[in-house]
């Protein structure tokens, strides 16, 4: 028995004609007529007299008619449970993002969405790559703003903007004078890093050319997880580091220096199970995120993306710096 039968009979039943029932359900007669068979071959029960003019339903064929209606309007209430579910803007929303991402974008971010989604609480958590996969799996969050591709088949990504990776250099550096930055061959050694940021780390790596970070800074070692005391580390003349472009907005000076277009980019996605349904408000939040950008962001240039693991839904930079 499936909904589709339903209609069947309820059209039958409204129309008393198979040919005009056919219609109003945009079947031909003969699909129509087999339907019909099937259902009552199935129950055991005629539910029309075929042998009265115009087409008569039995007396328990009446009473599996009017089921049939109720059936059906439940169905459509549930499907417009579902379309309100999917365009509420309002409730609770426990976002993640990454932890290279958080300190420059969510207070942008936040005062967008009250603007656009002011009945929506969003409960905000900061972490790694690999948590916020295993969290959106698991749904202890319901959306992530995170890099991609994941290489996750569960995970929908709705890509939101490129944001291109510059080099932070303190003013002793060779290239501190100049308007692009390119590798320079005692950099690679000088590399500072992100503890536990394996997938920021490993596109950092990517865009030096390094297929490890062991021999980085082997006079010191240390547990950094701020983009903030890295480039303070900059500073204090104890390494360079290559950082997302949004850390850098609200600074001036020539501490930071853009690449040479194809610029290395990470994209950047709100990311979601494969089971989440408020499509609405992931458009709204698309569209704060993209509205909050500095206008630098937002321009065309030639980039390339940036690796950060070995799978094959990953692009790897085609030349090297």
């Amino acid at each position: 028995m499936t909904i589709q039968q339903l209609k069947y009979i309820v059209a039958l039943d409204e129309e008393r004609h198979f040919a005009r029932a056919a219609e109003v359900c945009m079947v031909t007669q003969p699909g129509l007529t087999i339907q019909l068979k099937n259902l009552e071959e199935e129950i055991g029960i005629k539910i029309f007299d075929r042998n009265k003019v115009p087409l008569t339903p039995t007396v328990l064929g009446i009473e599996i008619i009017n089921k049939a209606k109720k059936i059906l309007r439940e169905v459509d209430e549930i499907r417009d449970f579902v379309i309100n579910e999917k365009n509420l803007l309002e409730g609770e929303l426990k976002l993640g993002i990454i932890s290279t991402l958080s300190p420059y974008l969510i207070p942008l971010f936040i005062q967008a969405m009250k603007e656009v989604a002011p009945n929506v609480h969003f409960i905000i958590k900061e972490g790694y790559t690999g948590h916020l996969m295993r969290d959106l799996e698991t749904g202890a969050i319901d959306v992530a703003i995170m890099a991609t591709p994941t290489g996750n088949p569960n995970l929908i990504e709705h890509v939101v903007f490129k944001e291109p990776f510059v080099a932070y250099l303190n003013q002793t550096h060779p290239m501190a004078n100049d308007e692009f930055y390119e590798m320079q061959p005692g950099d690679k050694t000088e590399l500072l890093l992100l503890h536990h940021e394996y997938c920021y780390n490993a596109q950092l790596l990517d865009i030096c050319g390094l297929k490890t970070s062991d021999k980085i800074k082997e006079q010191f070692t240390y547990d950094i997880n701020s983009i903030e005391t890295l480039k303070n580390l900059v500073r204090a003349h104890l390494g360079f580091a290559i950082i997302p472009k949004l850390s850098t907005v609200n600074e001036s000076g020539g501490l930071f220096k853009p690449f040479k277009e194809p610029v290395p980019v990470r994209e950047i996605s709100l990311v979601v199970s494969d089971s989440f349904s408020k499509k609405l408000l992931l458009e709204k939040m698309n569209e704060a995120i993209w509205n909050c950008l500095p206008e630098s962001l937002k321009k065309d240039f030639s980039y390339k993306k940036i690796r950060w693991n070995d799978s094959p839904y990953f692009i790897k930079a085609i030349s090297k710096l």
